[in-house]
């Protein structure tokens, strides 16, 4: 169901698109880094915070990959949006609405075959693809176990090189002691200022948020603490110009290979 957020969204997205704005200069294209929104999906032919989507947004060239971690029954990390595997996956009755906090990953598996673990994301895609993992705000039944969980299937990657992680709830990065808050970046929604105050004062990588959210002022106070803003979700080219001619260099796109294509075409006409 659209809510009046989405209709929102969409409107203002639609008004900012039609907005001319100036090509970029090479510098900004050259530090444009995009990460794909769950990856490169459709949720028709190509569903959401799967491998296939993740691999469909490396191909295209794009830098990084946003995705979220939420916890089987059994305490195996897996990479899933929702609370349950049913708007996405259209499972059987009996699974579409439980969450997934409890079942076990082999029935989750045999269910939502295409729901992947956190170690398979890593395998696959760690140190090729900047790994941008959100943690869920949810129950941790055994947070200890479940922070060792997540050093160790992360051990192969170096945060902050390789990966950051995001929470819209910053809370949520207590729970990871082996991650500096400087390698850790909170999610605004309409919190813009609590969460820019909270960032500041520990030191993390910077705020992420609706590029309307994120104006000037923010961008200037984050940049002289040497942090960056991440901002979502420019789906056009003026939008995305917008972004890169203001010094923003971390772009989330629920379109990214396309929005890679413009980068790329811009970068050789300035060659």
């Amino acid at each position: 169901m659209t809510s009046v957020l989405d209709i929102v969204v969409t409107a203002v997205d639609g008004f900012m698109a039609a907005i001319p704005r100036a090509e970029p200069e090479r510098a900004a294209l050259e530090r444009c880094c995009l990460i794909s929104h769950r990856g490169e999906h459709d949720n028709v032919h190509v569903m959401e915070n799967t491998l296939a989507a993740f691999d469909r947004a490396q191909r295209g060239g794009v830098w990084g990959l946003e995705c979220d971690i939420r916890w089987t029954g059994d305490l195996v990390p897996v990479i899933c949006h929702d609370a349950t595997p049913g708007r996405v996956f259209g499972v059987d009755t009996l699974l579409a609405d439980t969450p997934i906090a409890e079942v076990s990953f082999n029935e989750l598996r045999r269910r939502a075959s295409q729901i992947p673990s956190l170690r398979e994301l890593v395998e696959q895609f760690g140190g090729k693809m900047h790994l941008m993992l959100e943690l869920k705000q949810e129950n941790w039944p055994d947070a200890a176990v479940q922070a060792e969980i997540l050093r160790d299937e992360l051990a192969p990657l170096m945060p902050g090189e390789n990966y950051h992680m995001l929470a819209l709830d910053p809370d949520m990065f207590a729970r990871l002691p082996f991650v500096s808050p400087r390698h850790c970046l909170p999610v605004a929604e309409l919190n813009v200022g609590a969460l820019s105050r909270y960032a500041l004062a520990q030191g993390c990588a910077g705020i992420g948020g609706h590029y309307l959210l994120l104006n000037e002022r923010l961008r200037l106070r984050h940049g002289e603490h040497d942090q960056r803003l991440g901002t979502g979700f420019p789906g056009s080219r003026n939008c995305l110009y917008r972004e890169l001619n203001r010094g923003i260099e971390w772009v989330f796109s629920n379109n990214a290979v396309a929005m890679q294509r413009i980068v790329d075409e811009a970068l050789d006409r300035k060659r």
